[in-house]
């Protein structure tokens, strides 16, 4: 009885630790978003200064540049909403085929698949660079769009799930009543792999709303650029003048990534036959 007091005990520090460690840096953002640009260095980093500026904070990063942080953050959701949901999509299709449909060459398809997961994103720069320069898809959103909807990791995530929460006999079940694959996997398939696809979904939303490297790569019409490129902008070129203005821009950042777990959360508690049982 003592070890297992001692033992929870010692998880409860660790994983408070944890939560400080995690969530010191957005505290600062928090407190530093409320100071004006001088007091980021005459205050406590981690207090309050003497005033409050954080509406006139809010006021100045949506004024900025002619309003130019409002088109940046509606950017950044039509790059991560879009991205996301596409990449949710495909890499859904594909590995409930890869789990589900037997054909030739499966075992090659899904090894090539893997080999894709362990490719570093920064060594396809150049050829992806290329590919789109060819295509005509250089400053556009599709050449951001189009790269973000390719997951391999997703694909393996599907793989996986559909083969232990889609069982045989109810697809079985499906095409003795008359329905198509299609129709099978829209309202049987997705329904039942679900959770995976939330967590698919947030994944993907959040690593394209902090992606720098690609729209830095493709874009050069700054009406384009998503939040982090701005953000780098205002706080490269006029560093003296901008960084309550950027820090403030980065905690405003990070209220959609916020609602988006908060909202997408319970799904995540959902059981592997809750989609079957609906059905």
């Amino acid at each position: 009885m003592r070890t297992s007091m001692r033992a929870q005990v010692l998880t409860t520090a660790f994983l408070f630790v944890v939560a400080v460690y995690i969530l010191l840096p957005v505290w600062w953002m928090v407190v530093s978003a409320t100071k004006s640009a001088a007091d980021l260095f005459d205050t406590p980093g981690l207090w309050f200064g003497g005033d409050l500026h954080l509406a006139g904070n809010i006021d100045r990063v949506m004024s900025q540049d002619g309003g130019l942080y409002a088109r940046w953050l509606l950017n950044t959701l039509i790059y991560s909403g879009g991205g996301a949901l596409g990449a949710t999509l495909l890499a859904a299709m594909a590995g409930y085929a890869l789990a589900k449909y037997p054909f030739r060459g499966r075992g090659v398809v899904f090894a090539i698949v893997m080999g894709a997961v362990l490719i570093p994103a920064p060594l396809i720069t150049l050829p992806l660079y290329l590919l789109e320069s060819r295509l005509g898809l250089l400053n556009t959103m599709w050449g951001v769009l189009l790269p973000c909807m390719v997951s391999p990791f997703g694909v393996y995530l599907a793989r996986a799930y559909a083969e232990a929460a889609v069982p045989d006999t109810l697809l079985e079940a499906g095409r003795i009543d008359g329905a198509g694959e299609l129709r099978i996997f829209f309202t049987m398939g997705i329904r039942l792999m679900a959770p995976a696809l939330v967590t698919l979904f947030l994944f993907q939303f959040v690593a394209i709303w902090n992606n720098f490297f690609l729209p830095m790569m493709v874009l050069n019409d700054q009406a384009l650029w998503p939040v982090t490129l701005g953000l780098v902008k205002w706080h490269g070129i006029r560093t003296g003048f901008l960084r309550d203005a950027v820090v403030t821009g980065a905690l405003i950042s990070i209220v959609p990534v916020i609602l988006a777990f908060v909202s997408l959360q319970r799904f995540w508690k959902a059981d592997l036959a809750a989609g079957s049982v609906k059905l």
